[in-house]
C-alpha cells in the first residue's frame, strides 16, 4: 500500500457470523482478519501496555465477536468486541500490517500463549 492511508478502505465489513472483517483497499490489498486475532492484537494500551515490555499476551478470546464498527475521521475504525473491550483505535495502516504480516503474528502469539502456559480458551 502507499504511505498514505487517510483514504477509507472500499471495504469495510463484519460477516454474518461477527467473527471475520473483511478489508479491502484502494491499492486492491485486501484481507480478512479474524475477531479474536484482532481483539489479541488490539492497539489499545490495554493489550500493548505503553512500551513493549509492557505487552500483554491474552488468552481466552477464542469466541470474542466483533459487535459493532465505529469509524473515526477518515483513518481509523474502533471495534467493539463481544467481550466489551472498545478501547482500540485500528488505523489503516495497522489494519493493513496486521493483513500482510497475518500468519507470522499469528504464529508469534500462540507461541507466547504456550510459553506462557496459556490457551485460546
Amino acid at each position: 500500500m502507499s504511505e498514505d492511508k487517510s483514504v477509507w478502505p472500499t471495504e469495510l465489513r463484519v460477516n454474518h457470523d461477527r467473527d471475520l472483517l473483511k478489508i479491502t483497499f484502494d491499492s486492491g490489498d485486501g484481507y480478512e482478519l479474524p475477531a479474536e486475532m484482532l481483539r489479541v492484537m488490539s492497539p489499545s494500551a490495554e493489550v500493548q501496555g505503553h512500551s513493549p515490555e509492557q505487552r500483554v499476551t491474552l488468552g481466552g478470546k477464542r469466541r470474542v465477536l466483533m459487535t459493532e464498527l465505529q469509524p473515526i475521521g477518515n483513518y481509523a475504525v474502533k471495534i467493539i468486541f463481544s467481550d466489551g473491550h472498545s478501547t482500540g483505535l485500528f488505523t489503516w495502516d495497522y489494519l493493513d500490517t496486521l493483513g500482510r504480516e497475518k500468519d507470522q503474528r499469528w504464529a508469534e502469539y500462540e507461541s507466547e500463549l504456550a510459553a506462557k502456559g496459556l490457551d485460546r480458551g
